[in-house]
């Protein structure tokens, strides 16, 4: 009962209240002659050596411009890796796809199922994180960029981005 008072003195809240009379607008006195519109300063670059903030690269994994090629990608899973043998044939489906230093590449195996692999480092030398059918390792999770962990780890194995 007492709760029942306390709340029945507040009343409704100002919003769930009713509106009164809709307020009403003086049109404010217009000054006569010409107007000119308001000038601006021009925009400048900063002064050289001053770092501009970029946006992360990381978040969206995009074709590579200065990654490494498929082919390269295919010539590190034949090399030293060991991954494919020289006799299988192997076609780029997609990618590489990077964000930060890390890329993203799926290949059409010949016989096999699709192979993806995940890379990072330079263009000219990449080092192999993991390859496979599925490739969302503890390291992708952890350490890797969120746009290679999207196609990595989230996408799932039916659906992949086609370059």
């Amino acid at each position: 009962m007492l709760a029942v008072a306390v709340l029945a003195g507040c009343g409704a809240p100002p919003e769930l209240s009713e509106p009164t009379a809709a307020p009403t607008r003086t049109a404010a006195p217009t000054a006569s002659g010409p107007s000119t519109p308001p000038t601006t300063p021009p925009a400048s670059a900063p002064p050289p050596g001053v770092a501009t903030p970029t946006p992360d690269a990381g978040l969206v994994a995009t074709a590579c411009r200065n990654g490494p090629t498929g082919q390269r990608v295919v010539q590190l899973l034949r090399g030293r890796a060991g991954v494919l043998p020289a006799n299988v044939r192997v076609q780029v489906r997609t990618g590489p796809l990077c964000a930060g230093e890390w890329q993203y590449t799926v290949l059409e195996v010949t016989g096999h199922e699709e192979l993806q692999v995940v890379t990072r480092g330079q263009a000219t030398a990449p080092t192999l994180v993991t390859a496979g059918t599925d490739v969302c390792t503890i390291e992708v999770r952890a350490t890797g960029p969120a746009g290679i962990r999207a196609l990595a780890c989230d996408a799932g194995p039916a659906v992949r981005p086609s370059a």
